[in-house]
This record gives structure tokens, C-alpha cells and sequence, in this order.
């Protein structure tokens, strides 16, 4: 049971794109339609990957098992920073649901929007804004060094499938 709540590291940074993409999607109906059901699901579909990685998402395992194959070959990038970004999504979507329900709908709606510009950046621009926090983070010693160690040498740890070298499969 432990190891179902791991997260998977590395992480295929092609499957995290895809993943954003679907958040832009949802994210973007839930702005629109100003949905609180959708919220839900959007802030579910967090919890669900900062707990389990793909495993307890429906939108992260499609990513990971069904479009990121078909995408090219696997680009490998530290799991730690992914997590630390899920756990951000999760914070804005549990916030936004609890102001969309409790509060005051408009703060739910620009805690949205603040997610929205996030998960474009990943999908659109390949920049993690969550993965550049935790790297600053990191930097000014919040985490372990062995945590900054595993991030900065990923690439020597488990190779790039890019270069033709076949990298060790994860669990997720």
C-alpha cells in the first residue's frame, strides 16, 4: 500500500505536458460555464496525483499510458519538482472549491485563473512554473539535499531515452 502513494520520478515530461493541457481544458470549461462540479473534478484530479501520481487520476493516467507514447520518445525530468506542482494545483482548486461553495465565487474563479496561466505555461511553453518555485525552494534550503541531489543529476541516474539510452520504468 506504501508504494501506491509514491509519485513516479522521473517524471515523463511529455505526459506532465499533456496532463496541463487537460487542466487547460477543465480549467477553462470551469471559468466559462462557471461549473463547481468540474471544479470538483479539476481539484480531485489534484489531490489524486499529488497522492498517487497517475494512479488516482483518470487525466494522468490517459496522459502517461495512452497519449505521451504516441508523442515520441519519453524526455525524463526530476519527479519531486511535478509533485511540488500537483501539490500548488491542489492548494488553488481545494482553495477555489471552498470559496466557490463557502465564500466568495470570485475568488474561486481568479484562483482558477491564476491555475490556468500555470498549466498553459507547462503545456504551451514547457515552463513548469511550480518546478521553478521548487527550485528556488531548493536553493534557499527548504528541502533535503539528497531531494536536490536526485533533481539536479537526474539524467545521470537514469539516462535520456532521447539520446537512445533506454531509461528504468516506473511504477506509475
Amino acid at each position: 500500500m506504501a508504494t501506491f502513494f509514491t509519485f513516479p520520478n522521473p517524471v515523463n515530461e511529455r505526459a506532465a505536458r499533456t496532463v496541463a493541457a487537460g487542466v487547460v481544458v477543465l480549467a477553462l470549461l470551469t471559468l466559462v460555464t462557471q461549473s463547481k462540479v468540474i471544479l470538483v473534478v479539476l481539484a480531485l484530479g489534484f489531490l489524486g496525483r499529488v497522492l498517487a501520481g497517475p494512479r488516482l487520476s483518470v487525466l494522468g493516467w490517459v496522459a502517461q499510458r495512452h497519449i505521451a507514447p504516441r508523442l515520441g520518445l519519453p524526455k525524463f525530468v526530476p519527479g519531486p519538482p511535478k509533485r511540488f506542482a500537483q501539490g500548488i494545483g491542489a492548494t488553488l482548486t481545494l482553495g477555489a472549491v471552498v470559496f466557490a461553495f463557502f465564500g466568495n465565487p470570485a475568488v474561486a474563479w481568479a484562483l482558477v485563473g491564476v491555475l490556468l496561466v500555470a498549466a498553459s505555461l507547462e503545456a504551451f511553453a514547457g515552463f513548469c512554473l511550480g518546478c521553478w518555485i521548487f527550485g528556488h525552494l531548493q536553493a534557499w534550503g527548504f528541502f533535503p539535499d539528497d531531494v536536490c541531489e536526485a533533481c539536479n543529476n537526474v539524467t545521470t541516474r537514469f539516462g535520456r531515452a532521447e539520446d537512445g539510452e533506454r531509461a528504468p520504468a516506473t511504477s506509475a
